[in-house]
């Protein structure tokens, strides 16, 4: 019998041994390693036989097993190999080098640009929504810079601790880190960088209380969300919220040295916001979280549960999108947007509630980001004009 046919079924072709890698905790096979078509059977406990069938393996011919010692990194590899008759399942393609701008774009994908970019853009009224007077350009800037560099690092702070579960999840699963383009000790440095940029430029320009608040967001977003809650509760998204709402803090803080309170209601306008924007993606990624082990509403509580929070949560929503102008910091016209643009988000949410589907969840989904969108949009135009 052959060696091959004594590891079981698990086959992996060569041009996915990045499975391989995981399992010896290295990174991927370097090309100069395995070339031709060659399909590789890779047990389970892949160590223990290899010791085991040491002198078996010594004594099979080439085309039974081919010692791997191409690579230093890989001095220890015992690649078992079919026969050059059984055919391959399919052709190894060496993965060619990562080019600067390759790279370069990985880590700058890692920051998760679409996520800082709203964060980003739910701080701009806070610039102005206390007093009704704009700061110099400069200064806005220069905070608003600050927060977004926080912003990034909790990011990348996140795909580092996170980088296992991200293998796991179809969403995830081409991130930099999980497909080894970016090394974790890169990362891990590229994310301490940005904050520390992030909390100098804000204690340059805000003094330290803006400082203090943009580094216990971070702190909050990678200790308190990722590290503890989101493993652990169904709640991890209610609670770890709050880092995600925390950049109308910031601005008000390095700007006044205080918080004022409509950048107290724009923080929990966003601190609501969150958890129906999250749960609907966890509506139709539910077998994503399922692999990941993470503890999602829908998982824990059914879809039915989650979908009435959902409501709940948008419906719990709108005295906070009227606000500024009820208490007369934003115009009429900025109070009657609101007010539509939030029963519209709450239709949204009822259709998905009476009538459970994938593309309601994903309705929702989109709605909620044209949602906050809006809002945000809407009051700094009204500060401007205004």
């Amino acid at each position: 019998m052959r060696i091959s046919e004594k590891l079981g079924d698990r086959r992996i072709a060569i041009d996915s041994l990045c499975i391989t890698a995981k399992i010896f905790n290295n990174r991927l096979i370097s090309d100069r390693l395995l070339a031709g078509q060659l399909a590789v059977n890779v047990p389970d406990n892949f160590d223990r036989w290899r010791r085991a069938n040491a002198a078996r393996i010594s004594t099979a011919p080439p085309t039974e097993v081919r010692a791997v010692h191409a690579c230093a990194d890989w001095p220890d590899v015992t690649a078992i190999a079919h026969p050059a008759q059984d055919p391959p399942q399919s052709a190894f393609k060496a993965r060619p080098a990562a080019s600067w701008g390759t790279r370069a774009r990985a880590f700058v994908s890692m920051t998760r640009p679409s996520v800082v970019g709203l964060v980003f853009f739910t701080g701009v009224p806070a610039l102005a929504i206390n007093d009704g007077q704009w700061p110099q350009w400069s200064l806005s800037a220069a905070i608003l810079t600050g927060v977004a560099l926080c912003a990034c690092a909790s990011s990348v702070f996140n795909a580092w601790l996170e980088r296992d579960l991200d293998a796991k999840m179809e969403r995830t699963r081409n991130r930099p880190l999980p497909t080894g383009l970016v090394a974790p000790s890169a990362a891990l440095a590229w994310a301490w960088l940005l904050a520390i940029f992030g909390c100098l430029i804000l204690l340059a320009y805000g003094g330290w209380a803006g400082c203090v608040a943009g580094a216990a967001t971070i702190a909050f977003y990678v200790i308190v969300y990722t590290i503890w809650l989101k493993p652990r509760t169904p709640l991890n998204i209610v609670i770890g919220g709050a880092a995600g709402a925390a950049p109308p803090l910031i601005v008000d803080a390095a700007l006044n040295g205080s918080i004022g309170w409509q950048s107290l209601n724009m923080f929990v306008l966003v601190f609501l916001w969150t958890p129906p924007h999250f749960w609907a993606i966890s509506l139709f990624r539910t077998s994503d979280y399922a692999n990941a082990g993470l503890p999602m509403l829908p998982l824990t509580h059914g879809s039915a549960h989650t979908r009435l929070r959902m409501l709940q949560y948008a419906i719990s929503m709108v005295p906070f999108a009227i606000f500024p102008a009820v208490s007369r910091s934003l115009s009429l016209g900025y109070g009657l947007f609101a007010l539509a643009v939030s029963i519209w988000f709450v239709i949204v949410c009822l259709r998905l509630y009476r009538h459970d589907s994938e593309p309601g969840a994903r309705k929702v989904f989109a709605a909620s980001l044209i949602y906050l969108h809006a809002v945000f949009a809407a009051m700094t135009v009204d500060l401007l004009l205004h």
